[in-house]
C-alpha cells in the first residue's frame, strides 16, 4: 500500500456546514474502505490548512479516486503528495548509483 498525505481547506460551502466536519469524515472513511483504501488518520488543524488527511492506498489511480470523491462533495480543496517510509526510501537510495 502507498501512503498519501493531504492537505485540506474548508470551501465556503464546508465553512457553512462546518457543525457536520466529523460526520462527513466519518462517511469520507467508509467510502473509502468500500474502494480499498484505508484513512489512517484525519486531523483538523491550526494554521495555514485547515486539516491534514492520511491514506494507505493500493495504487494512485484508486487514491485518486477517493480524492476525487471528495474534491466532488464541494466541501474542501486538497493538495496531496506521496509519502514513503523508512524501509522504502532505502530502496529507492539503493538505485539512485546504479
Amino acid at each position: 500500500m502507498a501512503t498519501f498525505i493531504s492537505t485540506i481547506k474548508f470551501t465556503q460551502q464546508g465553512i457553512k456546514g462546518i457543525d457536520e466536519s466529523t460526520k462527513r469524515a466519518a462517511a469520507l472513511k467508509s467510502a473509502a474502505k468500500k474502494l480499498g483504501v484505508k484513512i489512517t488518520n484525519i486531523f483538523w488543524t491550526l494554521g495555514e490548512y485547515d486539516g491534514l488527511l492520511i491514506l494507505d492506498a493500493p495504487d494512485d489511480e484508486t487514491a485518486m479516486t477517493v480524492l476525487l470523491h471528495l474534491a466532488a462533495l464541494g466541501n474542501v480543496h486538497t493538495t496531496t503528495v506521496r509519502a514513503f517510509t523508512a524501509a522504502e526510501m532505502d530502496k529507492i537510495v539503493a538505485k539512485v548509483h546504479v
